[in-house]
């Protein structure tokens, strides 16, 4: 089925013009990443040729989608925008509140009970707004939105970090936080500095064990953790098109670990094939008359230096299967390595669990290809050694792989089957003794690797792979295992080697489903009461936030400085919090619990100078709010990095934090603060960070005159008498000025709407 066709078909009929425009006007062939951009450029920023990593951009994207952790906060603030009805197609997807701890059935009703009023909430306001509802059990986000409204040619944006799925399939998908999508949703412009752009050159084509994820493993040990951050990176090449669609997503998925805006690929046969099997003929055939806009021009990807920022090229045919950890995406590990690299590390070689699914790896294929490996323990008469867990994409896969036998395949070896969620990958894993806190190793197919990342424990170590390589993997119950040459002892005492492994592009009999699990909204939702009872845990109605002014940014306090990585994980911690990622009050209960001080190397542990005791930061941070004390937040590189929770701005915003300064900023996190009417700074001089103390009064001054471009002054009061200061900028524009001063982007938003 084909959703918002008529949204499509007017793209369609207008996509071709707006791109030959483009083209004139830049004076040059064009990207993929251009083509998007330029023909969603919004009517308040004309055609004309925009700086790369330069210029803000408005832009007028195709559709939104949430997912049920974000999407609590993001109604909460489109309640409050004065809007009767979404102007653009938006969904909510019930995919994060499912924790995996016994199996699907029973996991899923438990969430449906602690869950029941988050998800009537959910139900009832995307009733209200015309926005469509799939409920819990309906699959992962980026998978259901693959396979039903992903379009090639298209933009959208998501509240998370990892709606860049959808350029699987040929659209510029970028994860925003909450207050963008309510941009959105209002009807008003979206803003993103124009992105620079990665090429990717793919040669060959993959075999044996290489899956598509080794693609996106090898580019994340390439550009880092941060190498992609304010760029689109393009995929192409006849590498490119050998990968199937969902393959592409799983690339494009975890191009959110390497910081990047968005990936993308050029629609192809694979992406024709894909649309035809999910029912959306229509859409494929539309596709097929605007073909040629739907690629990046010839010329560029014959001379791809001359038009991307970076060309990296890599030749799928040496490719080898990679693990990359643990503890961060980026630490890229080819298999065939791994054992001359646990002789110097001091990394548990012991796997305990192999984890396959999430949104990067969950779809048919990926369930043919490690099903293909777990026939084999059968078949070969060997022993699991490790634990086995799966969660299926969809409510379509897991009706699809049921019915054609595969999931019996992983049963039949005892792996556990969990809901079609996100679980594990988000830290919704009930694991058994993770309250120990033992040193272990688990191998799963996730895009994050985080510590604490999956179970809470840090001391996890966790490796990411394809599901292929994870089935394996937990077979042989060993890192130092590499399946391309190593043997296994099977029952009866013999030398056996693993088949490599292989799988299914599409189901061969098509895909089916009894009931997918979608909710379509009320034509007309006037009649829709939204209650949020006053005394819930869960749901707190917002109160609009209080502009900055340069008197409170006088006299402020350390409320920490943050050693190291700190990511959206470490300011705002999911698992057992996401519970209350409606409810703003509670969950600021969990602000930077997770991040290091500088000063004593421990979380969750600062010292507080109204009241000379070492305090918890939340406890810390509302001593300081209930004295009518500003605070700051300083860091080091890439702060923010990770997920698009706009938590992780809000809480600190709402328990007095003015501003935040650090060496340099993930994307996303960035853009959260500024809307939610924050200060965020970077040091022109990074050695600055190691002039702040822990007893410091701080001054920030310019604030009055803040503008685009100017740098404003940081002075630290030293308790010794002493003084330091030094410059700090900012990347501002003068919209976001004008959210500062109005409190927020959504007060603005409101004022907007209003006047």
């Amino acid at each position: 089925m084909a959703f918002d066709i008529d949204m499509i078909r007017a793209h369609y009929s207008r996509y071709a013009d707006k791109v030959n425009a483009a083209k004139k006007e830049l004076g040059h062939p064009l990207t993929l990443a251009e083509k998007i951009l330029y023909a969603h450029l919004h009517e308040d920023s004309p055609l004309q040729k925009y700086g790369r990593g330069k210029d803000y951009v408005f832009f007028s994207p195709d559709r939104v989608a949430m997912q049920d952790a974000t999407a609590q906060m993001a109604l909460l603030q489109f309640m409050m925008a004065g809007r009767d009805k979404v102007a653009v197609p938006s969904t909510v997807h019930c995919d994060h509140l499912i924790q995996a701890k016994v199996n699907s059935e029973i996991d899923l009703k438990v969430a449906e009970d602690i869950n029941s009023e988050v998800y009537a909430f959910l139900q009832s306001v995307s009733n209200k707004y015309g926005i469509g509802f799939w409920k819990p059990g309906s699959g992962i986000i980026h998978q259901v939105v693959l396979e039903n409204y992903a379009f090639p040619g298209g933009m959208m944006i998501g509240t998370d970090s990892h709606t860049v799925n959808a350029g699987g399939l040929g659209m510029v998908a970028i994860g925003v936080g909450g207050a963008d999508a309510v941009d959105v949703m209002a009807g008003m412009p979206w803003e993103l500095k124009m992105p620079k752009l990665i090429g990717v050159k793919l040669k060959g084509k993959m075999s044996g064990w290489t899956a598509p994820k080794d693609v996106i493993l090898k580019v994340a040990g390439i550009l880092t953790v941060k190498g992609g951050t304010g760029a689109i990176v393009e995929y192409f090449g006849e590498g490119a098109e050998s990968i199937s669609c969902t393959g592409k997503g799983t690339i494009c998925n975890m191009g959110a670990e390497i910081g990047a805006t968005t990936s993308t690929f050029g629609y192809d046969d694979s992406m024709e094939r894909y649309l035809r099997a999910t029912g959306r003929e229509e859409v494929a055939d539309m596709a097929n008359q605007v073909r040629e806009h739907l690629t990046g021009d010839p010329e560029v990807y014959a001379n791809p230096e001359k038009y991307f920022d970076e060309v990296i090229e890599i030749d799928l045919a040496e490719l080898q299967p990679h693990l990359n950890g643990p503890f961060t995406p980026d630490l890229a590990t080819p298999i065939s390595e791994m054992k001359d690299v646990l002789k110097t590390v001091d990394w548990p070689s012991k796997i305990d669990v192999g984890l396959i699914g999430s949104c990067t790896n969950s779809s048919y294929e990926d369930l043919t290809r490690a099903a293909s490996i777990a026939k084999q323990v059968k078949d070969k008469k060997l022993v699991m050694k490790a634990e086995l867990d799966i969660n299926p994409g969809s409510e379509q896969v897991r009706f699809t792989a049921e019915r054609d036998g595969l999931l019996d395949l992983f049963t039949d070896i005892g792996a556990n089957l969990f809901t079609n969620a996100c679980g594990p990958c988000i830290g919704q894993w009930a694991r058994a003794g993770a309250e120990k806190q033992e040193k272990n190793t688990i191998v799963h197919s996730f895009n994050r690797n985080f510590s604490k990342r999956a179970d809470g424990n840090p001391n996890t170590h966790a490796f990411v792979g394809s599901p292929e390589l994870v089935a394996a993997m937990a077979i042989a119950g060993d890192l130092n295992f590499n399946p391309m040459e190593d043997t296994l002892v099977n029952a009866d005492g013999e030398e056996v080697k693993l088949d490599p492994p292989f799988g299914e592009e599409l189901p061969a009999k098509g895909f089916d489903v009894e009931d997918p699990g979608y909710n379509a909204p009320a034509e007309d939702g006037s009649g829709v009461e939204v209650v949020v009872d006053p005394t819930s845990d869960r749901l707190q109605l917002l109160t609009p936030f209080v502009p900055l002014t340069q008197e409170g940014m006088t006299g402020m306090r350390l409320l920490i400085k943050t050693k190291g990585k700190c990511t959206t994980d470490h300011i705002s911690m999911a698992g057992p919090w996401l519970k209350y990622r409606g409810h703003l009050e509670n969950i600021s209960n969990n602000c930077f619990i997770g991040a290091i001080n500088n000063f004593n190397d421990e979380a969750n542990k600062v010292l507080n100078f109204e009241t000379g005791e070492y305090m918890a930061v939340p406890d810390s941070a509302r001593a300081y709010k209930n004295a009518g004390i500003g605070t700051v937040v300083f860091g080091e590189e890439n702060y923010g990095e990770g997920s698009s929770r706009e938590h992780a701005a809000m809480e600190p915003r709402f328990l007095g934090v003015k501003a935040v300064i650090v060496k340099s900023f993930a994307r996303i996190h960035e853009t959260n603060l500024k809307k939610q009417g924050m200060l965020g700074f970077t040091f022109v001089d990074p050695a600055d960070y190691d002039k702040i103390r822990q007893d410091d009064v701080i001054d920030i001054t310019g604030f009055d005159d803040m503008a685009p471009g100017k740098n404003l002054t940081v002075v630290l009061h030293h308790a010794d008498s002493t003084e330091d200061s030094f410059e700090v900028a900012h990347t501002y524009n003068q919209a976001q000025i004008d959210w500062v001063r109005a409190g927020s982007a959504l007060n603005k938003i409101r004022e907007d709407i209003s006047a």
